[in-house]
């Protein structure tokens, strides 16, 4: 064996016997470091003939190599063996509720607050709160939504796509709460009458959006249901959350691939002062879309669009919220800023007022 086999070995063997990170520093400078045993075997190679040279600069090029990765292999080993003693020690039970210094610091987030709104409002106009997963097949998602193979929201840049399932199904992160109507007219009997609030998911960041969103939908379907009964419910239900008697809409009409006809709500307002005042002024806010359910919905769901109607809309929380509480910037939802949160929270006591009419 020649002498760089048995500092090979040696090396090993020490990497293998070493205890913690401390021991292994000392073995890198014992063979790495600038008088190492690796450095001084290195000087050696100018006296040698050219074929020695070459033979043994091979050689403790890959020594040099192999060390590094067993050095790197064993330091995660022991980062992560520290790791999981410090969990240990400093053990965090993320369900105990949050210490305050006083508890009137403690505040509820607006997303919640809105969310909470709406189903009461939602809940009290006899809609009954449904709930879906946020991991979507594609034909939830898109197809039962009569969106098109070549419709823009299918691109990747749109649209979170996961690893295909084991029955090779295209699975999504929902981008919308639709397919939980979907399920709900393939799974529940006539009539249906639900809303469904939660967490959609889109690739794109700025002022106004974010990566994951909140949206809740609603859906009617029974016989005889008309636009004008979609137009009383989200007229009422705009005046009762505004919390504005004499609140103004405008129905749009627009498109979307799920609803036939399909239209888009704005809100009456006036701007002043860089504020944005509801319910007076000649100015027009978009709060929601909405339309009567597309036949080709119907027929995905094996329900007779012949003798069967619906009205189905639907909004985003943040939006709402954004509009009701003057916040300015989407992304101050997420930034954990207890002051900002402080400013906007709500008080744990703060209850709905359902009696608008």
């Amino acid at each position: 064996m020649s002498n760089l086999d048995k500092v090979f070995h040696s090396a090993m063997n020490e990497i293998h016997n070493s205890k913690n990170q401390k021991e292994l520093e000392n073995f890198r400078i014992k063979y790495f470091g600038k008088n190492g045993i690796i450095n001084l075997e290195m000087r050696k190679i100018s006296s040698l003939s050219i074929d020695e040279r070459k033979n043994l600069g091979r050689k403790l090029n890959i020594f040099k190599e192999e060390f590094r990765v067993i050095l790197d292999n064993k330091k995660n080993q022991f980062e992560e063996e520290n790791l999981l003693k410090n969990f240990e020690k400093e053990f965090l039970d993320p369900t105990m509720p949050g210490r305050f210094e006083n508890l009137n610091d403690a505040k509820i987030h607006p997303i919640t607050q809105t969310t909470e709104e709406i189903v009461s409002i939602l809940g009290s106009m006899g809609l009954c709160l449904v709930e879906g997963p946020d991991i979507e097949d594609d034909f939830h998602n898109f197809t039962a939504l009569n969106i098109p193979e070549n419709h823009p929201a299918r691109q990747m840049h749109d649209t979170f796509y996961l690893e295909k399932s084991e029955n090779n199904n295209v699975n999504v992160l929902r981008t919308h709460t639709s397919p939980v109507q979907i399920r709900e007219m393939k799974e529940s009997k006539l009539p249906i009458r639900i809303f469904a609030p939660g967490r959609t998911y889109r690739c794109d960041s700025d002022i106004t959006h974010t990566p994951m969103f909140h949206q809740v939908e609603g859906l009617v379907v029974d016989k005889n249901i008309s636009f004008a009964n979609l137009k009383w419910f989200v007229s009422k239900f705009c005046r009762i959350f505004f919390e504005k008697d004499d609140l103004k809409l405008r129905f749009r009409p627009s498109f979307f691939p799920f609803t036939e006809p399909s239209a888009e709500v704005d809100i009456n307002c006036s701007f002043k002062k860089n504020q944005i005042i509801l319910g007076e002024g000649d100015n027009w806010l978009e709060i929601m879309g909405c339309g009567m359910v597309h036949p080709n919905v119907f027929k995905h769901c094996n329900l007779d669009s012949k003798n069967l109607s619906g009205f189905a809309f639907g909004m985003g929380i943040e939006r709402i919220t954004m509009l009701k509480n003057g916040i300015s910037d989407l992304r101050d939802f997420f930034d954990n800023d207890k002051r900002w949160l402080s400013h906007y929270g709500f008080n744990f006591f703060d209850i709905p007022d359902l009696n608008w009419k």
